[in-house]
């Protein structure tokens, strides 16, 4: 490789290997933010300045061009943010939020939601409108890049940092905070590269008070940091990539070629993938944050170990659990009562689910099912604030399938968690064991729970509901438990990697802490050891290409 091929090799993106945690390209990238960032810490501005140029040069390298787009949308908020602590009358500040809610929605769902809008405009009227890259198009003038303007690319990341960037507006409308002292310290906090693309949700009344507070790491902060980081690339690469290559992957592609029970094994595995892949991806974000002087907040505490579907979202992806109930479900009532939000939201997602049918006698279905329900509210008044109460929480976990894609399957798997919390809100005040919470019964409930979890991840997982309807056929009809001996002998060493992701899983928080302080509290030459040797056998496991995160799609 020539020095130029080289030098392009570091400051050009490739879609081929965009820059992830998981390569050495990273680590490589981080080595040179440390060095740089023992020079500029003290001062807080330059700092700022600083881990935000860097932080773009991620993006770059993670997504292309589309760092204009974050970009964009920084000043947007930035100065929608300053107008709204300015202005003086109420309508004025109104008129400010919708204007920034209106961009950040309207750029989320150009990007995520054009081709189910243009297929369902074309399966209504009969007309063949095809999807255009204004923005490519744009591109290809202004650079001379040759961007293909038929396809629209999802930038990665553009949910969480249109969250964000929404919160911060929220947050300043709603007199909760002020809005930062300049731009560059905006553009930090909107773009801080550990967790930009995946995640945590980090709120501005969490993080920005940190950009004006002085460097600190002490040395117990260190070590967990350290702890953090392997811990992830152990979930990430030797457990969620290692068992999605040799064995999940292969299933969700092909079922149609596989017994019920692949189909049944390969659903555990999903289950324990997409666990071990996004948490991972959080603990290296949180351990490369905190090494750098910033802390995030947590965004996992052991889901699999929930009892019922509530506590399992109370678990599970924290920031956007939390944003959803604090920015969408308690602004429609909540527990309280019913906002004209409310039924625009019903009624609207009534209309998606409609068009996603393209049947008549499915829209006369929601018709009558809207009817009811409006009926039974004027009947009953007494049973008016529980209906209003799923209703709003339905809504909530709908929305949320619909944040992770449009399509019959996320509306699905959202519709299904939402109703496990329903109809568990009704079945602990008339079941008999709800009381019980000795050994048995945990497991009992959380054996139930995360077979439950397990099933709407098929919807989850599946690329189209011809998959997630196969998978589900097969492992009914097809399930083959003569064949089981011979799958487990061809798979071992699948199996023997999920056995120790879930046994890990599932022990004590007080046996798990014991060994993270026993590493923290370890001589740093024995940090230094195991880190070694935990790396190395990390990247022996590697048995193909790094495989990108899951939730960079979303």
């Amino acid at each position: 490789m020539s020095f130029l091929e080289f030098i392009k090799n570091i400051f050009y993106y490739s879609e081929e290997a965009p820059l992830i945690f998981t390569r050495f390209f990273f680590w490589g990238f981080f080595a040179v933010v440390l060095l740089g960032y023992s020079l500029v810490h003290k001062r807080f501005t330059l700092r700022s300045l600083y881990l935000l140029v860097l932080s773009l040069f991620f993006y770059y390298k993670s997504s292309g061009f589309f760092f204009f787009l974050l970009i964009f949308s920084t000043f947007v908020d930035y100065y929608t943010g300053m107008g709204i602590h300015r202005a003086k009358s109420e309508i004025s500040r109104k008129l400010l939020l919708a204007l920034s809610v209106f961009i950040n929605l309207f750029l989320l769902s150009y990007f995520k939601y054009t081709y189910f809008f243009t297929s369902v405009i074309n399966d209504l009227f009969g007309t063949s409108l095809v999807a255009y890259n204004y923005l490519a198009d744009f591109s290809n003038l202004l650079t001379g890049s040759h961007f293909d303007t038929s396809r629209i690319f999802l930038p990665v990341g553009i949910s969480f940092y249109t969250f964000q960037t929404m919160s911060y507006t929220l947050d300043i409308y709603k007199r909760k905070m002020e809005p930062v002292k300049n731009i560059i310290d905006f553009g930090f906090y909107v773009s801080f590269f550990p967790q930009l693309v995946a995640g945590p949700i980090v709120r501005a009344s969490e993080f920005i008070p940190q950009i004006y507070k002085k460097f600190q790491l002490s040395r117990y902060e260190f070590g967990l940091a350290i702890f953090m980081i392997l811990k992830g690339l152990v979930k990430k690469i030797a457990i969620g990539d290692y068992i999605a290559v040799n064995f999940v992957d292969r299933i969700f592609a092909n079922p149609e070629m596989y017994s019920g029970f692949e189909s049944f094994m390969a659903m555990l595995g999903y289950s324990l993938q997409v666990y071990v892949d996004f948490s991972g991806y959080t603990d290296i974000a949180i351990g490369v944050a905190l090494l750098l002087g910033f802390r995030l907040s947590q965004n996992f505490n052991s889901p699999y170990k929930a009892k019922n579907c509530g506590e399992f979202w109370s678990r599970w992806h924290i920031s956007l659990s939390s944003w959803l109930k604090d920015y969408l479900y308690i602004p429609l009532g909540g527990n309280r009562n019913a906002s004209v939000g409310t039924w625009v939201n019903f009624v609207l997602i009534l209309g998606i689910f409609a068009l996603l049918a393209a049947n008549f006698w499915v829209s006369i279905g929601l018709l009558v099912f809207a009817l009811i329900v409006f009926l039974l509210i004027l009947i009953f008044p007494k049973v008016k604030k529980n209906i209003i109460t799923n209703i709003n929480l339905m809504i909530t976990m709908l929305l949320g399938g619909l944040w992770h894609g449009s399509s019959w399957n996320f509306l699905i798997w959202g519709g299904l968690n939402g109703l496990g919390i329903v109809v568990y809100k009704f079945w602990r005040k008339i079941s008999p064991w709800e009381k019980y919470n000795n050994v048995l019964a945990t497991i009992w409930k959380i054996t139930l729970t995360f077979g439950f979890i397990t099933f709407t991840r098929v919807f989850f997982r599946a690329p189209d509901y011809e998959t997630a309807a196969t998978m589900l056929h097969r492992i009914w009809n097809n399930f083959s438990p003569e064949i089981i001996p011979a799958v487990m002998a061809g798979y071992y060493k699948v199996w023997l990697i999920m056995l120790f992701g879930f046994v890990t899983h599932w022990l004590s928080y007080n046996f798990k802490d014991k060994w993270r302080d026993r590493f923290i509290n370890a001589p740093h030459w024995s940090q230094v050891l195991i880190s070694f040797i935990v790396i190395f056998l990390v990247y022996q496991s590697i048995c193909s290409d790094m495989q990108a995160f899951i939730y960079f799609q979303f």
